[in-house]
């Protein structure tokens, strides 16, 4: 890998069995993320962006291929290793929120570090810290169904951060909000990335995560065609 790369993914290539066919979801894919990256792999549905977050977050494996993630590769990692680098390493957002329902904001957010066997002392300022970046400190003790949708997407996005992960991984995570809580989320994960030096990758099409990216994959039909680095 380059040197500061978090990730490197070299001829990747994943297809799916349709029928008595395959259907071919990336197509040599060649690709380096660094650390502190704000990146967004954008294009239209059905070109690969989700298939391509799911195996660098090693919740997919690839057909072809090699990817290293903080310098492991993911392809020779066991179930429990690739478990196990999730849990250290790696936060996912997902647009659907993913929170569990039973649970209280607190809870759903310590969640992550219960699986890091962290103590009790340590777990409670983690969990406070978070919800203290994402404004949700007055709702530790509401369920998620008391919740609007743009507090729980900012919900997910403590959880994904509170054990200060390398890498988030954010599918779609603004489809479901409107436009205002959109932004406001944006700018709570720019601060995020530029306070933490969390390096975030976003699966997206939606124009208001774009205006936001400091480089932008673009892929059609399973191949990059377009690689760009963005100043502002």
């Amino acid at each position: 890998m380059e040197r500061n790369s978090l990730i490197s993914i070299n001829n990747l290539v994943k297809r799916f069995p349709v029928g008595k066919g395959e259907f071919t979801a990336l197509n040599g894919i060649d690709l380096t993320f660094n650390t502190g990256e704000f990146t967004g792999i954008v294009g239209p549905s059905g070109s690969g962006k989700t298939t391509l977050l799911n195996i660098i977050g090693s919740l997919d494996s690839a057909t072809e291929g090699k990817v290293v993630v903080m310098e492991q590769s993911t392809g020779d990692l066991t179930t429990k290793g690739a478990a196990k680098l999730r849990r250290k390493h790696l936060g996912f957002i997902f647009q659907t929120y993913n929170l569990l329902p039973v649970y209280t904001v607190y809870e759903n957010v310590e969640f992550p570090l219960l699986l890091l066997n962290m103590n009790g002392s340590d777990r409670k300022k983690a969990v406070m810290d978070a919800l203290n970046w994402v404004g949700l400190t007055d709702k530790i003790k509401s369920r998620p169904a008391q919740l609007s949708g743009g507090e729980c997407q900012r919900v997910a996005i403590a959880r994904a951060m509170v054990k200060k992960p390398g890498i988030v991984l954010a599918d779609e995570p603004t489809a479901n909000l409107d436009a205002a809580n959109s932004h406001n989320i944006l700018k709570m994960m720019l601060k995020l990335n530029e306070e933490l030096k969390t390096t975030f990758i976003f699966a997206t099409h939606d124009d208001k995560v774009i205006k936001y990216l400091k480089r932008k994959i673009s892929l059609e039909d399973g191949k990059v065609v377009q690689n760009e680095f963005i100043t502002k």
